[in-house]
């Protein structure tokens, strides 16, 4: 810990802000929760002052909890398909059959990436793809149907099958999933996901980021995230930071996060991930969050969520990643040598040598990790039988250390 954290720890430092943001900073450091009107109140400091103790306090849990290891999954990413029903006003992803940029990925593709990425000594399969796009678009059931599918999750479960037979483990962020959806792709998937944004309902109103996107409903992906966690499905959730939320939202957000994981213990990792403005969409002139706005967020949230994985997507904010560190983060997600962030195209991924080196100077050890977190893996019934093999033996190739 440098001398300039030790400073904004020592009590005479505390002492001087305000009793608001000092009394839930000392329960922290004490190693007591802090409420969800302290995150409130946290996710608004202001100062130097006040920013500087919350991020070192975080970062302190973040040490004491986690330890001085912080991850990475190697990965491919897979966008299956970028066709999707939904029009999300700051997305660049989607698109609609007839656009130039559309794509659905033929099963000798997606086996030539996993080949390939396993070469490069890649672990995660990463499938990504849009909601439900044979509910909006015909000529697109018409090409499942020559695929030899009907639904685009069947069409998943055999890109996941494919991804297992060329030795890579894979991960399914496909939208909302019903419950039925979810179980049977649990013998195929370690892990999967779904990205919460935000639970206010309010995004989805005329003028807002998710007005024309009925699958970004708040409520419904709540219910998915509940549904994985009866499943036990390790999952992957996150919110959206700067889509035209407040601060209060951020933390109702977090809030909900934490208590289904309370309930169900199946949140592997939450991702706080900031909002990009992109050319040529209804949202490319809004500004993006500050540094500094993400990393009082990634701090409330290691304090909000004690003993949870947090994840800051690196290749969005290439010059904050010793802020982030500061914050107590403790994995920066999927990174690929291979395939691009086809999300987010402008933002290239950051090269290993230099990441593990920022992150030895702020005193942490980089290290590569399964795309389920090794303490599920010995959980009852959080892991099927059919993919304790490959998870043990990817697990010994790439020297990534299972919880006992």
């Amino acid at each position: 810990m440098s001398p300039s954290v030790d400073a904004q720890l020592s009590p005479s430092r505390l002492a001087e802000l305000r009793a608001a943001v000092r009394r839930p900073l000392e329960h922290a450091l004490a190693g007591q929760a802090i409420t969800d009107a302290d995150a409130a109140v946290l996710i608004d400091a202001h100062g130097a002052d006040e920013v500087g103790a919350l991020l070192a306090v975080a970062g302190h849990v973040r040490t004491r909890l986690k330890g001085s290891v912080v991850t990475y999954s190697p990965k491919v990413f897979l966008p299956v398909t970028n066709l999707c029903r939904d029009r999300c006003s700051y997305c660049t992803f989607r698109a609609d059959p007839d656009d130039p940029q559309a794509w659905t990925m033929l099963p000798e593709e997606i086996r030539a990436s996993c080949r390939a990425g396993r070469a490069r000594g890649c672990i995660e399969a990463l499938m990504c793809l849009g909601d439900k796009p044979e509910v909006a678009f015909r000529s697109y059931r018409l090409t499942l149907q020559a695929l030899g599918h009907t639904r685009t999750v069947d069409y998943v479960a055999r890109a996941c099958a494919i991804a297992l037979e060329e030795g890579m483990l894979p991960h399914t962020n496909a939208g909302l999933l019903t419950r039925d959806e979810m179980a049977a792709l649990k013998p195929l998937n370690p892990s999967m996901g779904l990205m919460l944004e935000n639970v206010s309902p309010r995004l989805r109103h005329k003028g807002e980021a998710h007005y024309y996107a009925p699958d970004k409903d708040p409520v419904r992906r709540l219910e998915m995230i509940r549904q994985a966690g009866e499943l036990q499905i390790p999952f992957t959730t996150g919110i959206l930071l700067g889509i035209g939320e407040t601060l209060s939202e951020r933390v109702a957000s977090l809030a909900a996060i934490r208590d289904l994981h309370r309930t169900y213990g199946h949140i592997q990792e939450v991702i706080i991930q900031n909002f990009r403005a992109k050319a040529a969409t209804p949202m490319a002139a809004r500004p993006e969050p500050a540094s500094v706005d993400t990393a009082r967020t990634i701090a409330v949230a290691r304090l909000l969520l004690g003993d949870m994985n947090i994840q800051a997507p690196p290749n969005l904010s290439p010059y904050d990643h010793r802020l982030f560190l500061m914050a107590g983060i403790n994995d920066w997600g999927g990174i690929s040598p291979l395939t691009p962030d086809f999300v987010n195209p402008e933002a290239p991924w950051p090269h290993l040598t230099a990441l593990s080196d920022t992150c030895r100077g702020e005193g942490f050890t980089l290290q590569p990790r399964l795309p389920i977190y090794s303490e599920y893996v010995d959980r009852p019934g959080f892991l099927d039988s059919r993919l304790r093999d490959p998870i043990l033996e990817r697990a010994a190739e790439r020297g990534v250390r299972l919880c006992s």
